[in-house]
């Protein structure tokens, strides 16, 4: 049995395989337009464009007859229509498996933008394969900590209007995975990233780094 890999598509978007299975999470519209195609199950966390793009899951729905999407309710009543009898409706403690993946579903609402700006709901999914046991965890838009389980891959929000350094090196500290890699980076300026890699590495107590968009790693 192959180990799982994961690509980094831009911003929040990722692409885990294993064994010729695809899972693709969260493309949005700053995300390449072929991130969904060659998926066989695509999860998205919740409602907002740069984590949901119908026109991406088109292409992806078209490209592959058999896959499938798992979603909250807030997304799933938006394209349930366009595609019948291949979208999921998921919340916080829900268990299902998509493309040979195991999955949890952890948390309930985005986190807090501004006290002005009404809160939407957000969950995160905790995915893991049978055979090596191995955990990704890709939190949405949120800092939700997935209680009671041990998280090996932590896909870190690393940059948000609703978030601060300080909250992201906390997160880190209390999730405590194995690694670290950063996601929803597309706003982080490139001059700045030394800056946030150098304080995160020094201060959140794990292995962090992040990967290009199109870049690939082994999560073994």
């Amino acid at each position: 049995m192959g180990s799982m890999e994961l690509t980094k598509k831009t911003h929040a978007c990722v692409r885990l395989e294993k064994d010729g299975q695809v899972l693709v999470i969260d493309p949005g519209v700053f995300s390449e337009r072929d991130a969904a195609v060659g998926a066989d199950a695509i999860l998205i966390t919740h409602e907002h464009m740069d984590h949901f793009d119908e026109e991406r899951l088109r292409a992806g729905m078209e490209a592959h007859r058999g896959a499938e999407i798992w979603t909250l309710a807030s997304v799933a009543e938006q394209i349930s229509a366009a595609f019948p009898g291949r979208v999921h409706t998921v919340g916080e403690g829900d268990t299902f498996t998509a493309a040979g993946f195991d999955v949890e579903v952890h948390g309930q609402m985005h986190a807090v933008i501004h006290p002005d700006i009404p809160r939407i709901t957000n969950v995160g999914y905790l995915i893991t394969t049978e055979d090596d046991g191995g955990t990704v965890f890709h939190p949405g838009d949120a800092l939700t900590v997935p209680q009671g389980r041990t998280v090996d891959t932590l896909l870190l929000p690393v940059h948000a209007p609703w978030n601060k350094v300080a909250e992201v090196i906390d997160y880190v500290r209390e999730v405590r995975p194995r690694r670290a890699i950063d996601v929803h980076d597309s706003l982080l300026q490139d001059h700045a990233r030394p800056v946030y890699d150098g304080m995160i590495d020094k201060l959140g107590g794990t292995d962090h780094g992040r990967l290009a968009p199109g870049e690939c790693t082994a999560l073994n």
